[in-house]
């Protein structure tokens, strides 16, 4: 039997046994089908109906997949959308699994920017995230509410929608419209596919299985301040009630992701999505700091997606993981060079805002030349406990 070494095992302990910060959800066992409420089953047809969008074809699950985490099921940096399926969003698809504890966007105690919906906050709760994909001209594309709900109002469960929100409900659209996405909300909040807590280390967490030596390895150096550091954000311990981690603290990082070329938006060299600081509504614009921040997503179900980072710039984990620990050794890997052959470190922030980029945490904490804080094999072990994080994990 091979033999895990001391410093795994004092990992192990702390996981099981300590008080965890950021998000948890209770779970003494694995939540079984619920029965919806005449609320939820409505949301439940509305995630599927692709008819409620100009192109006919597109649906709130058409970017938000069961099998892929309810995150895109492609490998599209991002989503195509409108009235002819053809125009490029702005960012890739967040999974909306485990969202149901999440918060209003707010500052902490400490100062912290923390929760809201969206790569950047912006939406308020479930029920407002749910209504505005409707409204965007590159994903749904309906011109109005009123649109919306002429479109719900011939669904094959309008009478049911009449029969739950009252049988003039389609003469008031924004009434209609308010009562949709809290259908949508409820739908997420009571079906246990958006919060199921399935997985492997879920199994592990409550005592019914140990996992193999390379996922206590990947385990020790995601926790492990000084080599992943992975758990600063995404907290993998128990909370002090036994509830179990999301792997978020649903707060927002500066990782200085590298441009991608994928997105038409891009094209434009004076074009950088700034994240946090230039959200919709303007309020964070003089937070000049957030320019480039974006949230903090679960890392449940990370091994599903296709996709990393709010542009889509890395398509497998050990690509996304070698970025997260050669970034500042090796830099040339990641962005193009400058005409003097200097690295254009970055790239993807105007140069203002690129000091805003964690420079300071490991595992960002070093400079060309130094050694990375995971070897490749460390890597492979991380995406190996990264991996016990899917859902769905039969013995």
């Amino acid at each position: 039997m091979t033999r895990v070494s001391g410093w795994v095992i004092a990992g192990l302990a702390a996981v099981v046994a300590a008080c965890g910060g950021g998000g948890t959800a209770p779970a003494s066992t694995a939540p079984q089908e619920a029965t919806l409420s005449a609320q939820a089953s409505l949301g439940e047809k509305i995630f599927k109906d692709t008819s409620l969008s100009a192109s006919g074809k597109q649906a709130c699950v058409s970017c938000h997949a069961a099998e892929a985490g309810h995150s895109a099921a492609n490998d599209l940096a991002v989503q195509l959308g409108g009235p002819m399926l053809d125009l490029q969003g702005h960012r890739s698809s967040p999974s909306i699994r485990y969202l149901s504890s999440n918060t209003a966007f707010h500052f902490d105690d400490e100062g912290t920017p923390t929760g809201g919906f969206f790569w950047d906050g912006r939406a308020t709760s479930l029920q407002d995230q749910a209504g505005r994909p409707f409204l965007s001209d590159v994903e749904m594309a309906n011109g109005s509410v009123a649109e919306v709900i002429d479109r719900l109002s011939r669904a094959a469960y309008a009478d049911e929608f009449k029969q739950v929100f009252g049988a003039d409900i389609f003469s008031r659209p924004q009434d209609a419209f308010a009562r949709m996405t809290l259908a949508l909300q409820q739908f997420q909040r009571e079906d246990p596919a958006f919060r199921p807590l399935s997985s492997k280390y879920d199994e592990f967490l409550r005592g019914k299985l140990s996992l193999t030596d390379q996922e206590l390895r990947g385990l020790a150096l995601f926790n492990n301040p000084a080599k992943g550091n992975c758990a600063a954000c995404h907290p993998s311990a128990k909370g002090s009630d036994g509830s179990h981690p999301l792997f978020t603290d649903f707060s927002y990082d500066n990782l200085g992701a590298p441009r991608n070329d994928e997105l038409a938006q891009n094209a434009d060299p004076a074009f950088f999505d700034l994240g946090l600081c230039a959200r919709e509504g303007g309020d964070m614009a003089a937070r000049t700091d957030l320019c480039g921040a974006f949230k903090v997503p679960s890392l449940r179900n990370v091994a599903l997606r296709h996709v990393f980072f709010h542009n889509g710039r890395f398509k497998t984990l050990k690509d996304t993981l070698t970025f997260y620990v050669q970034r500042d050794t090796h830099p040339e890997k990641f962005y193009p060079l400058n005409p003097d052959g200097t690295v254009k470190k970055f790239d993807d922030l105007p140069p203002p805002y690129q000091a805003n980029v964690n420079t300071s945490e490991a595992p960002y904490d070093r400079r060309p030349g130094d050694t990375p804080a995971l070897s490749d094999a460390e890597i492979d072990d991380v995406i190996a406990f990264l991996k016990t994080l899917n859902d769905g994990y039969t013995h």
